[in-house]
């Protein structure tokens, strides 16, 4: 737009560069591409096709808890009680099925399970504002567990057998070589990544974690937000319990152990701030795929486990500490210029 003077007024960014070269989400990249160079060097068994399809299954059980966790951490919370949750929700679908219900409405049943375990995390931290994200789900997530066990015991609950189409939803591929859980992930992460970057929904999660004081000022119903982030949490841990029945065949209060902190370490990875308020989606998603990649490239010679945890550790260290060096002395750099 051009004034009186002559001057152009112009709400667009231009390129540059140098900060492209310097964001988080190229990093990422750059560490994915060397990572499967990697695995192609240690592994003759690694570059496939069906392989890297069937490698995803290893890992987007726990992707599905990535999604609504993005959304937990940018309005500056916290959820670690979804492992839990994916746990009760499974055995629900067990028990239910079991019971005799057919098993398309167990399914609704364990979805509406996961939901309603979301729902009380969100109800809980909206009447009790004072109270840590962390602590609450803390207890939900020993109370969501403690149910399941008082349900089974260490008894596992299946049959799941008999329902052929169900086995499919974890084991069944289109065109024989894609994985339906792979387009069913891939459609979820569009519509969420849609919600946070170009809605106004996102745009208000944004808000709540930069300052959540000028965003109740500014109108934005903060505790319905917080409610229905943690209902979604909570829903997906029905989904992603499903596909876990899918795969295993059956259902035991001890599945899900540790799902939340890969799902936490995931969207950490990608670059979604633990405080709030700054996050991509696009590298939540790649921070998805390079630590699947890795840890399948890994398990193809053999490393152990324990090893693989210290890898992913040192990466959520690295993770942590980059951005508040280099990268955000680039950004205060670039603020300190406008």
């Amino acid at each position: 737009m051009a004034g009186k003077s002559g001057r152009v007024i112009s709400a667009e960014q231009k390129f540059s560069l140098n900060k492209f070269l310097f964001r988080w989400e190229t990093f990422l990249v750059i560490v994915f591409i060397a990572v499967n160079i990697m695995n192609i060097t240690i592994s003759n068994r690694y570059w496939s096709v069906n392989g890297l399809f069937n490698a995803t299954n290893t890992f987007l059980c726990v992707a599905f808890l990535t999604l609504p966790m993005c959304f937990v951490l940018l309005i500056g919370e916290i959820d670690i009680s979804v492992g839990s949750q994916v746990a009760l929700s499974a055995v629900i679908l067990g028990v239910s099925f079991n019971a005799g219900c057919p098993m398309w409405l167990s399914l609704i049943i364990a979805v509406a399970v996961g939901a309603l375990c979301g729902l009380l995390n969100g109800i809980i931290l909206v009447t009790f504002h004072e109270l840590n994200p962390m602590i609450v789900t803390l207890g939900t997530q020993i109370l969501f567990r403690g149910i399941a066990e008082i349900i089974l015991k260490d008894q596992a609950t299946g049959g799941f057998t008999s329902v052929k189409w169900f086995s499919k939803l974890y084991w069944g591929k289109v065109g024989g070589v894609v994985p339906i859980m792979f387009l069913v992930f891939v459609v979820c992460a569009i519509i969420f990544g849609v919600v946070m970057h170009k809605s106004t929904f996102g745009r208000r999660m944004f808000a709540v974690g930069s300052n959540q004081q000028a965003a109740k000022y500014s109108g934005i119903h903060i505790p319905k937000m917080r409610i229905i982030i943690y209902t979604l949490a909570g829903l997906f841990s029905g989904i992603c319990a499903i596909f876990v029945a899918a795969q295993m065949g059956s259902a035991r209060p001890n599945i899900g152990t540790g799902y939340e902190m890969d799902a936490i370490g995931m969207c950490v990875l990608g670059g979604v701030l633990t405080d709030g308020g700054k996050g991509n989606f696009i590298g939540a998603m790649i921070a998805v795929f390079l630590l699947g990649f890795l840890e399948y490239g890994l398990g193809l010679v053999n490393i152990s486990s324990n090893i693989m945890m210290v890898v992913k550790g040192v990466l959520l260290i690295f993770a942590v500490m980059v951005p508040n060096l280099k990268f955000g002395k680039l950004h205060k750099r670039d603020s300190e210029t406008v």
